[in-house]
């Protein structure tokens, strides 16, 4: 039997417990992972995360990445400095399987992500 999952207001959802960023390129940044649901085989996860202000890089080598930003703002570049984005609350970001690249937080921003491993 599956069960059907539902989470409301994520906006204001609690948030996980912030812990350094390992992959920051500003001291002191922190991150936070709230997991919502994970498949059985566990090659997709949701969940909402939080970032606090600073540079970080970021690899989707193994997975697709789907951002939906809550709130807050930053600025996505390719691993070469090609195809600038910025996203902020409403906007939804692809990083597709094989992105590498790096996230400028603005504003601490708050994001569902589902991840899908190939």
């Amino acid at each position: 039997m599956f069960s059907l999952e539902a989470f409301d207001d994520l906006l204001n959802f609690p948030k996980g417990e912030f812990k350094p960023k390992p992959t920051t390129l500003t001291p002191g940044q922190e991150e936070a992972l709230q997991p919502l649901w994970e498949s059985i085989d566990g090659r997709t996860k949701v969940g909402i995360w939080d970032c606090k202000t600073g540079h970080f890089t970021a690899d989707r080598t193994e997975m697709t990445e789907l951002c939906h930003i809550l709130c807050g703002s930053a600025t996505v570049i390719n691993h070469d400095g090609t195809n600038t984005r910025k996203v902020s609350a409403g906007d939804l970001l692809v990083l597709p399987m094989g992105w590498r690249g790096e996230w400028i937080v603005h504003e601490e921003i708050r994001k569902t992500y589902v991840l899908i491993s190939a």
